[in-house]
């Protein structure tokens, strides 16, 4: 029997996330009391092959039980029975901004502001996301995304590190993104933007991509670049980070910027080494690509 625990912060999309695993065949159980969940492991362990895939949802609605379930996990965990913890997390000012979009109150403010909610919740969670299995930010995550990401954990038995990383493109002169981890300027390569037939054009189009991609010095970045971040991210991992933004600018953000971070995706979509590439292997980390400013120009012209 597979036995999952999803937990997490108040607006980080558990309820999303537990609707998906019973579209993906779990039998799922949402806000279920903490006394409960021991007789309800061993109900489903002896129940029929319809119970072998049960998620259990798990939050700050529980009140002071929220406690006893430290002792649960200890005894499960005693008694040799396998229970996986699940935690869905997001940024604070993600998470208040969906709170005055949904407008609705947070569960643990009582009548104070959001955001003091959200700090009694973290403390309360706290041993729950240190003991998760899995953990997905899903401050930057579309609902599709989170999908897959639950695809790769519950429905394919993928290894899942707790790393999410987002390869994004941008132009300086339109501010630098706020939740950056690694800022990287290009603005040392000469700007197609100047050339004739060019200006209109993006890092998506083929004429940019050979422009931008002819100079040695564009190549040697690329490869210094990838060098880093393959260093970086089994020790993020290891330090237990959950997300890293790593956003590459130049001026408008429209040619070379979105053309070397479309290389860099390409190349972190890869294996580690020459021999997982030819083996095709996949990394252990979620990937994405985002063009911040990519229209902009377009947009004011």
């Amino acid at each position: 029997m597979r036995f999952v625990i999803l937990t997490g912060i108040s607006g980080a999309g558990k309820s999303t996330a537990l609707k998906m695993m019973e579209d993906m065949g779990y039998y799922c159980v949402d806000n279920l009391p903490i006394p409960l969940v021991e007789r309800f492991y061993e109900l489903s362990d002896n129940a029929s092959a319809e119970l072998q895939k049960v998620a259990v949802g798990i939050d700050v609605r529980n009140g002071q039980s929220l406690n006893e379930m430290q002792d649960v996990l200890k005894r499960l965990h005693k008694e040799g029975l396998k229970c996986e913890i699940l935690f869905l997390d997001s940024e604070d000012p993600v998470l208040v901004k969906r709170y005055k979009e949904t407008r609705r109150s947070h569960p643990l403010a009582q009548g104070d502001r959001v955001d003091k909610g959200i700090g009694k919740e973290r403390e309360q969670l706290r041993f729950l996301k240190e003991n998760a299995d899995y953990i997905i930010d899903t401050s930057r995550l579309l609902t599709r995304e989170l999908k897959v990401e639950l695809e790769k954990i519950f429905v394919n038995n993928k290894e899942y590190k707790n790393l999410f990383v987002t390869v994004l493109s941008f132009g300086f002169k339109y501010g630098i993104p706020a939740d950056s981890d690694l800022v990287f300027d290009v603005r040392f390569l000469p700007n197609p933007y100047y050339v004739e037939g060019l200006r209109l054009k993006s890092g998506n189009d083929r004429e940019i991509q050979e422009f931008v991609l002819q100079y040695e010095e564009a190549h040697e970045f690329l490869n210094r670049l990838e060098d880093m971040i393959r260093f970086l991210i089994p020790n993020y991992i290891a330090e237990g980070k959950n997300q890293l933004v790593i956003s590459i600018g130049c001026t408008g953000g429209k040619h070379r910027s979105v053309t070397l971070a479309n290389e860099l995706f390409r190349r972190l979509s890869k294996g580690s080494d020459d021999e997982e590439n030819k083996k095709g292997c996949v990394p252990n980390y979620g990937l994405k690509i985002e063009h911040r400013d990519i229209m902009k120009d377009t947009q004011h012209k």
